[in-house]
């Protein structure tokens, strides 16, 4: 018997744990974080690490920005967690640890870190994710493992992560230390900054509309204001 759950389960668990409808312009983009979170799940060769934590919920606040009402999307994030059988609590604890890690770190400390070439004594845990990482030929590598990886290099240097050479520089070389396809690295997290791109884009022609829209509603309420009587012939 196949017990293995469909992409029509996961979806259904989520709609079920969150009810309320989602704004057409994000819906897409939840749906696919869904989609790709699930087909990893029922993967037997992925396996969770804080890392790809980072990744997801880097992803869902930078592609949810401008979501309103503002107070559903933690629903919507827990509801997209539960979907695919994993805790919210433990991505975001992961992920807010590792920034801070990456905020406390010199960029160069981070990269000989990532690159397993300066182990640190920081975070024992974390150090141990990475060389597993690295002498496991059957890691899973994922787009949101990659956009983890980009996530801590912004928050350790946003400059560094602008320049385009640069930013191939140092995705190689933390390629090669994880060992890694450095070409698919840097081809997804161009793929996730130009997807970024566009969103913020379409976010902003989307409160265009709606102030647009707001304006001619507010325009059709106002009262017409009394034409004038033009004076009779005897005035």
């Amino acid at each position: 018997m196949n017990n293995v759950r469909t992409v029509s389960d996961t979806k259904r668990t989520f709609y079920t744990q969150h009810t309320r409808p989602i704004n057409t312009i994000y819906r897409r983009v939840v749906e696919e974080l869904m989609v790709e979170m699930h087909l990893l799940s029922v993967n037997v060769d992925f396996s969770y690490n804080p890392i790809y934590a980072l990744g997801v919920v880097t992803t869902f606040e930078r592609f949810m920005q401008g979501y309103q009402p503002e107070r559903e999307k933690e629903s919507i994030f827990n509801a997209l967690l539960q979907a695919v059988e994993e805790d919210p609590q433990r991505y975001k604890q992961d992920a807010h640890r590792l920034q801070a890690l990456a905020k406390s770190l010199p960029p160069r400390e981070l990269i000989g870190w990532l690159s397993q070439t300066n182990p640190l004594e920081q975070d024992s845990e974390l150090q141990s994710t990475l060389a597993s990482i690295a002498s496991n030929p059957n890691f899973k590598y994922n787009r949101l493992f990659a956009i983890g990886i980009f996530s801590l290099l912004e928050q350790s240097d946003p400059e560094l992560v602008k320049d385009e050479k640069q930013r191939n520089e140092v995705l190689k070389t933390i390629a090669t230390g994880l060992k890694l396809s450095d070409d698919r690295l840097s081809k997804d997290l161009d793929l996730y900054r130009s997807n970024l791109d566009k969103m913020t884009q379409a976010i902003v022609v989307m409160a265009d509309m709606i102030s647009a829209d707001r304006k001619k509603r507010e325009q059709r309420s106002q009262p017409s204001s009394p034409t004038a009587t033009p004076p009779t012939a005897s005035e």
